[in-house]
């Protein structure tokens, strides 16, 4: 398998080694996933960049399905009553909430939130749409976007308006709560690592970091190639506290009547950040073959010879009846050389060339864009091959996030060794538990706490808490993140 030759085409994409976020706004604007809009904190999401959320959500939607969850679809602007009903909750997304005051001419007489989240005016409808254990369990997700009034703003990682989807589930029992709760993380978790090939520590959030009005918050936490954490997912268990507040009752067999137990979880278009900042390089995007909206591109070398074309278009449209995501670029204004140089900034898995010596040989060259090497596949039988090569690609693509990800997470024992690590990667500590401890680390280092893994036990390293030094009680990640 030869190594290709670099290419001098790629000139305008920084170097991620000299200034990785300029690299990451350079990747996403060549590529054209998305460009800036002309209101303020937000993007405009271009056909490329929608195709690769379009993917996720075929992913997740089947996972959803499965698992017994309906789509449906709630208003986005939610009346101002209806959001302080639960003040923990109110509380923590005050500072985001952007408001609808007036509606053409006239002026409403109550504000309206346009929707940071659906927990309130889905608990509002909960109330009405169940009287009994019957009615149990109401397991909804929605599709749609949500705004919050963010200072900061980068593409597809924080942005005011953003997509997502916002599952919203209630139950009849705390067991049933908590086992959903858990369910959809591993869901997360999977799609996460064996779709989008990143690999993610899962886990509880502490007190200070979870949802405002949750009981309990999860995560997954994906590291990026600069070392900071992103949060790609979250579910979240609410117990009966937005029942209480929103009177969501229902009968039980034996005739009492008794709160519901809520949960909700979502992701949103900060995966394809997390995609982007996971596995680009200096070419641009590389993307994973189960995510890519185009996994193959098939490209005519000297298309002027006879039969060329003709091979090309035969090979395109038997590989997209063999299931393949494929393209054929026969456009005849541009090079060759720029034609490779578009599709592998694009991340495009494979590229498959013919020309009249392939032909002649009954091969098509191929190119994997991981690892930037080129390969022969015979034409007979092509569709077997290209899976397999597809499927190799992703299995590269986990195992280099992966080997990365672990050796920049560091186990350490003391707060000079959480400062260094926290530099470039996850510091896994020994933690009291004690918030005073989470903001003395992020007051010193900008770290945060991401999460608590599950195996207590099997993780614990040390007796005392890598701030205070007094008895430890908890495993814990901690990391500079997005």
């Amino acid at each position: 398998m030869a190594k290709q030759k670099p290419q001098e085409f790629v000139t305008h994409i920084t170097p991620r080694s000299e200034d990785f976020s300029q690299w990451y706004t350079d990747v996403i604007l060549q590529t054209g996933l998305c460009d800036y809009a002309p209101v303020r904190g937000c993007m405009i999401i271009r056909p490329y960049g929608y195709a690769i959320w379009e993917r996720i959500q075929q992913e997740l939607d089947v996972r959803f399905k499965a698992t017994g969850h309906e789509n449906v679809y709630f208003p986005m602007l939610i009346p101002e009553s209806l959001l302080l009903k639960e003040a923990e909750h109110v509380e923590g997304f005050a500072p985001e909430v952007a408001w609808v005051t007036q509606g053409g001419q006239e002026q409403l007489q109550e504000r309206l939130a346009v929707r940071p989240t659906s927990e309130t005016i889905f608990c509002t409808m909960y109330s009405k749409w169940v009287q009994t254990w019957r009615d149990l369990p109401l397991k909804y997700n929605q599709w749609c976007s949500v705004m919050r009034w963010e200072k900061a703003t980068r593409p597809f990682l924080r942005t005011s308006e953003f997509l997502w989807q916002e599952g919203h589930t209630i139950h009849a029992t705390p067991e049933e709560a908590q086992e959903e709760t858990l369910a959809m993380l591993e869901i997360y978790r999977e799609t996460a690592e064996n779709v989008m090939a990143l690999p993610v520590y899962v886990g509880q959030k502490s007190e200070k970091e979870k949802f405002a009005g949750a009981r309990a918050t999860y995560s997954m936490e994906a590291m990026m190639q600069d070392g900071k954490a992103l949060q790609a997912g979250t579910t979240h268990n609410f117990g009966t506290n937005f029942a209480e507040a929103y009177d969501i009752q229902y009968q039980n067999k034996e005739g009492k009547l008794t709160y519901v137990h809520e949960t909700s979880w979502g992701v949103s278009t900060r995966l394809i950040g997390a995609i982007i900042m996971t596995h680009g390089d200096e070419r641009g995007l590389r993307l994973p073959p189960r995510i890519a909206p185009i996994q193959v591109v098939v490209l005519p070398i000297a298309a002027h010879k006879p039969g060329v074309i003709e091979a090309c278009e035969k090979l395109t449209q038997e590989l997209k009846d063999a299931g393949f995501r494929v393209k054929l670029d026969d456009r005849d204004t541009v090079s060759a050389g720029f034609k490779f140089n578009d599709w592998e900034l694009k991340g495009v898995p494979v590229r498959l060339e013919i020309g009249p010596r392939d032909l002649e040989n009954g091969v098509v060259t191929a190119f994997r864009r991981d690892l930037c090497e080129k390969t022969t596949l015979p034409l007979e039988g092509i569709a077997d091959a290209l899976q397999q090569l597809l499927d190799d690609i992703q299995r590269t693509l986990l195992e280099q996030a992966r080997a990365f990800r672990d050796a920049h997470t560091k186990t350490v024992h003391n707060m000079d060794e959480l400062g260094e690590a926290v530099q470039d990667g996850f510091a896994k500590a020994m933690w009291c538990g004690e918030r005073e401890c989470e903001d003395k680390i992020k007051e010193q280092f900008n770290a945060s706490s991401r999460n608590m893994p599950f195996d207590q036990e099997g993780e614990t390293f040390s007796d005392t808490c890598v701030c205070c030094g007094k008895k430890a009680k908890k495993v814990m990640y901690f990391a500079k993140a997005y």
